[in-house]
């Protein structure tokens, strides 16, 4: 835990911008697509509409050392948006063959020998804003000073009892929940005109 909060320190005092909003995905005079993502085995919503943006976002610049409260950093995607993460996300963590982040976004982790560590987790999490998620419970999260890591692996339940994501929210960690692509459903939408419902399809999987 210590050199992880060390390194995502490191890289905050470097700096970093904000991520852009969502607006800036869509093309203008285009009839915007969303999508909303639900349990697959119950078909509950579990966020509401989002728009995708091309990658994930850097996470924001955060002295989390020195604020006044702990508590989640500021959100790497903005509200109102998703996006796939390509790379390995969670555990297992393996010895990895050079020093380098654990997982994306996230500090360097070593094992009780000193060597590096890196994750072989699954690839293709839909990344969204914590607080664009509905009806999730956490359960079995791998914890850390003042918040969930994702360590463990899934530790956000629906409503039907199935695990479906992982929540990160330790103040030194960037604020990211990532819903699995193997527990939820995509459905699309897209705003046909200011007096027009969404004419909405499923898809299955993450939306990839």
């Amino acid at each position: 835990m210590e050199d992880r909060c060390q390194s995502v320190g490191a890289r905050a005092q470097v700096g970093g911008e904000r991520p852009a909003g969502c607006d800036s995905v869509t093309a203008e005079g285009a009839a915007p697509e969303t999508t909303v993502f639900a349990c697959a085995a119950c078909g509950a919503a579990l966020t509401g509409p989002l728009k995708r943006l091309p990658s994930v976002p850097d996470a924001p610049a955060y002295e989390w050392w020195e604020a006044e409260q702990t508590g989640p950093s500021p959100a790497t995607v903005p509200l109102g948006c998703y996006a796939i993460e390509t790379e390995p996300y969670g555990p297992p963590l393996v010895v990895a063959e050079a020093p380098g982040p654990v997982m994306p976004r996230h500090g360097t982790r070593h094992d009780i020998d000193g060597q590096p560590l890196v994750s072989l987790g699954p690839r293709g999490n839909i990344v969204v804003n914590p607080d664009d998620s509905r009806g999730l419970t956490t359960s079995h999260a791998s914890a850390a000073c003042c918040g969930a890591t994702p360590d463990g692996g899934l530790n956000q339940l629906c409503a039907c009892g199935t695990l479906v994501a992982t929540l990160c929210s330790d103040c030194c960690l960037p604020y990211e929940l990532h819903l699995s692509p193997d527990h939820v459903r995509a459905v699309r939408s897209r705003i046909e005109s200011p007096r027009s419902p969404f004419a909405a399809t499923e898809t299955p999987g993450g939306g990839r």
